[in-house]
């Protein structure tokens, strides 16, 4: 008689018992999937079926507990090719079914294995349906994930959820960001030179500049708009990053004073958000924001629709159908999302600067929005000119 085959690691945290714990007291119980133990961010959903690599490694998602619409993932594994930058950022991970087999030519190892690695606590087996409905409800909110010997009475866990940190008034690029700078050299004949603020920047986003010829001197959040002009820059760009842009008021200043100079400036996501403060624009929180790959925006100043990729909790506070006054001139909102018109982009006329919301480096698709990073090389030209 044969023996049965000795349980695997994968087969006991598989088996072993984890429960999600909203902020409202909704309850969702599944299994362990990654890392054992406890975890707690803000609830977000992404509606994207593809790129979850990208997406777990964008470190616009530090503290966030990020829930997969798409019923299965974990298809394609992971490999070491398409990180967006040095470790997973998503402070917990929610799935429905993992799939149980990778399977992908560039596959090194299965997803899961790589959250153990990595220490990120996920929970599988729950409906996801249900908990995306509810948050698209009730809102984003607080919640946290427990497993293993983290798992204790519902109203222990509730109260533990209740007492950690909330998104609004977060201030984190610092803690996402580079510590020290770093070039990225143009690929082929150098024509132009960015300093790029780290806010949080995605590795395919100095990439595309690169790809232009563009010499990419990416800088730490917290520079200075002395260090900005020091690498003799043809133009300034601010990245996406995660946090409450209320709470950015250094980079607010240097973007203002980049506006003064009148420098070519472009900002993605969270860039977007440090734009519309410098010109005087207020933000909100949204109620449970935009996060995917599918995201229809219009671009205003052509009439194209582009299909795009979001990630963004907060938006800047700007009139749709009329041309602001502003310390820096006329501006205007040019591009906003069909689904629920919010602001998506912005674009002003006196000086040469213009922001979007959403991110045109779109590693894992689609690639709708690529063209502004060719707009922002126009720009150069034309302020060079």
């Amino acid at each position: 008689m044969t023996a049965p085959a000795p349980t695997t690691q994968r087969q006991r945290r598989e088996r072993t018992p984890a429960v999600l714990v909203l902020e409202d007291g909704r309850t969702f119980r599944g299994q362990a999937y990654g890392a054992l133990g406890e975890t707690f961010g803000e609830a977000v959903f992404n509606t994207g079926m593809s790129g979850y690599q990208e997406t777990l490694t964008d470190p616009s998602y530090h503290r966030q507990v990020v829930v997969m619409t798409a019923p299965q993932i974990g298809n394609t594994g992971w490999n070491d090719e398409d990180d967006e930058s040095k470790q997973i950022w998503v402070a917990g991970y929610v799935v429905r079914d993992p799939a149980r087999v990778a399977s992908n030519w560039r596959s090194r190892r299965p997803l899961d294995e790589e959250l153990v690695n990595q220490g990120v606590v996920g929970i599988s087996g729950i409906d996801t349906r249900a908990l995306t409905r509810h948050l698209r409800e009730r809102g984003a909110m607080r919640c946290g994930i427990f497993s293993g010997e983290a798992l204790a009475d519902q109203a222990t866990l509730l109260a533990r959820v209740q007492q950690s940190p909330e998104m609004k008034g977060a201030d984190l690029c610092a803690e996402v960001a580079t510590t020290e700078p770093y070039v990225v050299p143009a690929i082929g004949e150098k024509r132009f030179t960015v300093a790029a603020l780290d806010l949080g920047i995605k590795a395919m986003t100095p990439q595309r500049m690169a790809e232009r010829g563009i010499e990419v001197h990416v800088l730490p959040a917290n520079a200075t708009l002395e260090d900005v002009y020091a690498v003799n820059p043809d133009g300034v760009f601010f990245s996406n990053g995660p946090g409450d842009p209320a709470t950015a008021d250094h980079q607010v200043a240097v973007a203002q004073g980049v506006l003064e100079r009148r420098t070519p400036f472009f900002g993605i996501c969270f860039g977007n958000q440090i734009l519309g403060r410098a010109l005087g624009f207020g933000t909100y929180k949204l109620k449970y924001g935009h996060r995917g790959i599918n995201q229809p925006v219009q671009d205003r100043t052509t009439g194209k629709v582009e299909v795009t990729a979001h990630n963004h909790g907060f938006a800047v506070n700007a009139p749709l159908d009329k041309v602001s006054d502003t310390a820096y001139g006329r501006v205007e909102v040019s591009h906003v999302c069909l689904n629920d018109d919010v602001v998506e982009g912005l674009q002003a006329l006196d000086v040469p600067a213009f922001s979007v919301q959403y991110h045109p480096e779109a590693a894992a698709g689609p690639h709708d929005a690529a063209y502004l990073f060719d707009r922002f090389v126009k720009l150069m030209e034309g302020q060079r000119a």
